[in-house]
């Protein structure tokens, strides 16, 4: 079974390197926010994050994003739907410290990325975000977001309270859950899942990921921040 494993990713690989900035055909079906207990399981606890904003959706946790400039956020399309969104930022605990911002206004692509515009400027560290050829099949990189640690009864319950990370590895270019361009990454000492989605994919200390949809057992997938830089310059300015 690991050798088989081993030999598929390295095909997916081989056969994905051109396409990794593209939009392909395979879509992970479930959205890291959806229905079930699963966010990042393994994984570790980040001992670094400034650029790391907990979204609210009334008042309820529901999802990861990044602080991108003093008054703009980038999380997923599918995270801002219900409204009433509020956000804890450059905080490791998603329940203190940090600063809480409104957001006043919402931008959507078409692929699952949003852009929220905050009510007040916030000062502190903003994630740079990467450009074309930033990132390449069999590249280790970081996934980060406040998901559960564990299957429960309720997926907010179990939600972790402090910010994870873990370590995943590029596979091939892929669909996100509203058939955009995105980067799939098979499962390294952690996944993600519920809680996670809009979180960062960061390589080298660059975000170049939107966290989307993930088969919450071996492989995610992150819209690819990458391949809508000009959009997010022309709403964001950055």
């Amino acid at each position: 079974m690991r050798t088989s494993r081993v030999v598929s990713v390295f095909v997916a690989a081989v056969v994905s390197v051109l396409a990794l900035f593209t939009s392909a055909a395979v879509a992970v079906p479930v959205p890291p926010g959806g229905a079930g207990p699963e966010p990042i399981i393994g994984g570790g606890y980040a001992s670094s994050g400034p650029w790391a904003a907990r979204l609210y959706s009334n008042g309820q946790e529901t999802c990861s994003a990044t602080i991108i400039a003093p008054m703009w956020v980038l999380t997923a399309k599918h995270c801002v739907s219900g409204g009433g969104l509020s956000f804890r930022i450059g905080s490791l605990d998603q329940y203190s410290g940090g600063t809480v911002a409104n957001g006043v206004q919402v931008y959507t692509h078409s692929a699952d990325l949003a852009l929220v515009r905050l009510d007040r400027s916030v000062p502190g560290t903003y994630a740079t975000l990467g450009q074309p050829g930033t990132v390449r099949v069999g590249q280790s990189v970081q996934v980060y977001g406040w998901g559960a640690t564990s299957q429960c009864g309720s997926e907010i319950n179990c939600q972790s309270r402090y910010l994870k990370v873990a370590d995943v590895t590029v596979t091939s270019g892929c669909a996100d859950a509203y058939g955009g361009s995105a980067i799939c990454a098979y499962r390294g000492n952690g996944i993600t899942a519920g809680g996670d989605s809009g979180g960062p994919m960061m390589a080298g200390g660059v975000q170049v990921g939107v966290a989307s949809t993930s088969d919450r057992q071996t492989t995610t997938a992150y819209t690819n921040v990458t391949a809508y830089r000009s959009w997010i310059q022309s709403v964001a300015g950055v």
